[in-house]
């Protein structure tokens, strides 16, 4: 496929980056919206992508939000239309959710500032690791709120006390800071982001992605009442015996040896 505000970057080892060149700033448009969602298509279908990164093309901004120059301009004609609004907020949504429920690990590998819809699209990826910039759910700064999924995400991850305290004060995080309250799984250099997320992302794709793919349905279905997510996490338990990696992990546990799941299967 080709794309007009991104690269896709497929690397050694099941690993594949998605580097995100929207200029100026990265903003969340319909196209990038549009690139992304068939990027997760392609990369979800291709058995020998096992990892996926997502990054940014500049140096000052991961994913700068939505294009407010944009949302002005269209404003008058969503004025008294709760239903185009509703509409546009949605279609965010989904397309984040798209790489929230890949079966395969997401890493965002954070470069520059990640604010707004840039923090949702971070959220919504598996592990975030960062490097500079700030990163933060900023719209009721602006008399908005987030609406791509940020209010559900950083809830869930953070607990309903803290995430209420930075989306009503719009705090823009440092990294280290970011770190400390788990929003962002690990912190580094920008000289070495790509070499300890390409590590990870390694490690990762060494490993059971099946398996790891479904215990992510399970782990999503635990944002829901307990009975639900049993119910998810027996089924998804029982399908892992479909894949072949049980058969490879259990022989090597016997063995005293390292399962080697990327090159058995």
């Amino acid at each position: 496929m080709s794309y007009e505000t991104i690269q896709i970057d497929r690397r050694d080892k099941g690993v594949a980056w998605i580097i995100i060149d929207n200029p100026p700033a990265n903003a969340i448009s319909e196209k990038l919206m549009t690139d992304l969602e068939q990027a997760a298509d392609e990369l979800g279908a291709d058995p020998s992508v096992r990892v996926i990164v997502i990054t940014s093309a500049h140096e000052k901004t991961f994913v700068a939000g939505a294009d407010l120059k944009a949302m002005i301009q269209s404003g008058s004609q969503y004025a008294g239309n709760e239903a185009g609004i509703v509409q546009q907020s949605v279609r965010m949504q989904q397309c984040f959710n798209r790489f929230a429920t890949l079966p395969k690990p997401v890493i965002a590998a954070i470069n520059g500032h990640a604010l707004g819809g840039g923090c949702e699209l971070a959220l919504a990826c598996d592990f975030r690791i960062m490097s500079k910039g700030k990163i933060g759910l900023t719209e009721v700064s602006l008399g908005l709120i987030p609406g791509a999924g940020g209010t559900q995400r950083m809830t869930r991850l953070l607990g309903r006390a803290k995430a209420t305290e930075l989306i009503f004060t719009s705090k823009r995080l440092e990294p280290e800071e970011a770190l400390q309250i788990g929003l962002v799984n690990k912190v580094t250099t920008p000289e070495k982001l790509v070499e300890e997320t390409t590590a990870f992302a390694e490690q990762l794709a060494e490993g059971a992605v099946k398996a790891m793919g479904l215990a992510k349905r399970s782990i999503h279905a635990a944002e829901g009442p307990v009975e639900d997510g049993f119910i998810i996490e027996a089924h998804s338990f029982a399908q892992t015996f479909k894949t072949g990696e049980p058969a490879v992990g259990l022989a090597a546990f016997f063995q005293k040896k390292k399962p080697q799941f990327l090159r058995s299967l």
